[in-house]
């Protein structure tokens, strides 16, 4: 490993800019190939060959090239890498520049032919010139949305003097970076060979590994500010022992975000799916429809709903009986589309859109057995009487325990055109049952419904209390309705929906809807209580509570100074991130490269130990308070690190409690095995310890 960690900082580090820790850890039971020769040699200068050849003490494999292996920095051709008796041949197929220093990073692609060990972090630094660029430099890669670091991430580096345009950032977009470092799976990069000089840097998260910025796939951060190595402050590198790589306080921190892309304006597809519906798509958000027409169809009967959050994709239902809708549907839309010099312009598209009811085979099969039966009827000369269709109509109303803080939901298939709001009853029946008596009162209805000889027992509501509602459309989908009431705990209710209360755009109404609901007890849930202490008396936050793995539960919306409350909580380890609503809409903004604008700040809170997980328990409120100037306050190098440090320090507790954990299971199944005795019980302590032991080192 120490020929290894050479090769890694072979290019003579500038001891002010990074303080090298010895490396950690005791006798690996396998070892990664060593590397006993170099031809040329590491760190060579006034470098003019085309081939370089390291050898191993081992046979190697090289694994996931691509995905691993490049050069800093790049080149116009790749390096081919082949292996050749106990070493790899690289050749370099670029004509390399003047007095440039290069570093061939080889990632974990070097691996022995016996047991797949991998040579982490390797590289290979040569100069074409009379000197080794030798500055370092450090940071960190994370999510602007969610604060989770980005693994794997690449960082460009750009000469300052490089950007000759100044109303916009393009050096990304066109250029290619005069350095390349690539981050850890934890999130940090350390950059080395760089030039004592002033640079701009940016973060990209590459998904298809093909170490070139693709807007609106790859995440990317930048840094508002150029920043100089030689200038820069200290920083600590040293060996992880539980991730086995090479790690370091970051002087760098990057928040990184997708960005979008300018798209031209078009219409791109059309499509009539359903009879009563047309969709269609366009290229780029937000498009300005100035006329919408379909032939025989008014304009007060069409019902817009918009699908996507830019409106690029937008659904047009026809309210109109289906008689009046043939096979071939023609209409036209006028929109304002980019002409070739991009700017907005009329444009007029055409529509013809065709739809036709395919039979399924169920009902296919359905239809000739009713073909037969009415052919039966005939001949036996008696009257038949088809059977009852099924209603067409869907709605997904929602079902079981009810939050007294929450609505009903109805979610529809379609837009509806008609709601009678006053049809719908709503009662109280009573204190909520206990499971048992639930269960004994559902087996009594059913025995009595046995008895009737009717599927089920529709109890007479009428003498109990009514209880008054709001039903209200969706303020985002127009399919969902919402239903509600002064609920109140640990209450029974029955809900009717006779047939008729809703309508939709294709004339089809509901069947009887009938659900029974349970208010929640709130002593089964915990409280999570925020008292807010804003930046200023107007800031405005978005408080969110979240699961132990980062999913949001619940949210709060335009969090002013004060207390705010996140009821009926399940017990369970959950966090509380807050979001820094610059302005006020209620969300997340992203960034943008071209604007240079950073996206807003999401912030995990923190207690004084470091802790962000919180462990919600019934009948219980855990109450903390989040000062906005501290959660938000101006990110340096040293609050990089002290978060990084509190972060790892948790990560650590968790790697000790899980192996802790394997300990247990395995002495159990130990003892299970030998029956008993103090065998297993001493096996699991020596593996405690190495544990121990391996996570303190």
């Amino acid at each position: 490993m120490q020929v290894a960690m050479v090769g890694l900082f072979a290019s003579s580090l500038l001891w002010r800019c990074a303080n090298i820790s010895a490396p950690q850890g005791g006798p690996k039971d396998s070892l990664p190939p060593r590397i006993v020769s170099a031809t040329p040699m590491f760190n060579t200068t006034n470098f003019s060959g085309k081939e370089i050849y390291i050898g191993f003490d081992e046979y190697v494999q090289i694994k996931d090239q691509q995905k691993e292996f490049f050069t800093s920095p790049m080149m116009k051709k790749t390096p081919t890498i082949t292996t050749s008796g106990r070493g790899i041949r690289i050749t370099i197929l670029d004509t390399l520049e003047e007095n440039q220093t290069y570093a061939l990073n080889f990632g974990n692609s070097i691996v022995d032919n016996n047991e797949g060990n991998r040579l982490s972090d390797f590289r290979y630094v040569f100069s074409t010139g009379s000197t080794i660029d030798s500055m370092v430099m450090s940071g960190y890669t994370v999510s602007a949305s969610k604060g989770d670091s980005v693994s794997n991430s690449l960082i460009f580096f750009y000469p300052a003097e490089a950007d000759s345009i100044p109303e916009y950032d393009s050096l990304l977009l066109k250029y290619k970076p005069a350095a390349v470092a690539k981050a850890a799976t934890n999130g940090i990069f350390i950059a080395q060979n760089l030039k004592p000089i002033d640079y701009k840097i940016y973060a990209i998260a590459d998904k298809n590994n093909n170490f070139t910025y693709d807007p609106e796939t790859d995440m990317v951060g930048f840094l508002d500010t150029i920043h100089n190595p030689l200038t820069s402050p200290d920083f600590k590198v040293w060996y992880d022992t539980t991730r086995h790589y090479l790690t370091a306080e970051p002087q760098l921190y990057f928040k990184m975000f997708t960005d979008g892309r300018f798209k031209r304006q078009t219409l791109s597809d059309s499509k009539r799916e359903e009879q009563h519906k047309v969709t269609l798509y366009f290229g780029a958000p937000n498009p300005e429809v100035q006329t919408i027409y379909f032939a025989g169809v008014d304009q007060s009967e069409i019902v817009t709903e918009y699908i996507t959050r830019g409106k690029d994709t937008i659904n047009y239902w026809l309210n109109v009986p289906s008689e009046r809708l043939g096979d071939t549907l023609k209409g036209h839309v006028i929109y304002l589309k980019h002409d070739s010099i991009n700017n907005l312009v009329p444009d007029t598209a055409r529509l013809e859109l065709v739809w036709k009811y395919i039979e399924s085979k169920e009902e296919k099969k359905a239809r000739e057995e009713e073909e037969k039966k009415m052919e039966q009827a005939l001949k036996d000369s008696v009257e038949y009487v088809p059977p009852v269709k099924p209603n067409t109509f869907k709605v997904d109303m929602f079902k079981g325990e009810i939050n007294p803080e929450k609505t009903i939901t109805f979610k529809f298939a379609k837009p509806l055109v008609a709601v009678d709001t006053m049809a719908i009853d709503l009662r109280l029946v009573g204190d909520a049952l206990s499971p048992e008596e639930e269960k004994k009162l559902a087996e009594e209805r059913k025995k009595e419904a046995q008895k009737k000889g009717v599927e089920e027992i529709v109890e007479d509501v009428s003498a109990l209390p009514s209880v008054a509602y709001e039903l209200f459309r969706d303020s985002v989908d127009m399919k969902v309705w919402h239903l509600r009431a002064d609920w109140q705990t640990k209450k029974k209710y029955k809900l009717m929906v006779p047939a008729g209360t809703f309508r939709n755009v294709a004339g089809e109404s509901n069947d009887t809807l009938r659900s029974d609901y349970t208010s929640l007890d709130p002593e089964k849930f915990g409280t999570v209580i925020v008292t807010v202490n804003g930046k200023t008396p107007e800031s405005k936050y978005v408080l969110y509570l979240n699961d132990e793995k980062g999913k949001t539960l619940a949210e709060i919306k335009d969090a002013t100074s004060g207390r705010h409350y996140f009821n009926y909580v399940k017990p369970a380890k959950v966090r509380v991130s807050v979001l820094e609503d610059a302005n006020g809409n209620g969300k997340w903004d992203t960034g943008n490269l071209i604007e240079r604008r950073q996206p807003e700040r999401t912030e995990p809170y923190v207690d004084e130990l470091g802790e962000e997980v919180m462990e919600v328990k019934a009948n219980w409120e855990i109450e903390i308070t989040a000062n906005m100037n501290t959660i938000f306050k101006p990110i340096t190098f040293e609050s990089v690190n002290e978060q990084l440090r509190k972060t790892e320090a948790v990560r650590l507790k968790k790697v000790l409690e899980d192996r802790e954990k394997r300990r247990q299971e395995r002495a159990k199944k130990e003892k299970e095995q030998q029956g008993g005795g103090l065998g297993g019980f001493a096996s699991g302590m020596s593996s405690m310890k190495g544990a121990v032991n391996s996570v303190t080192r």
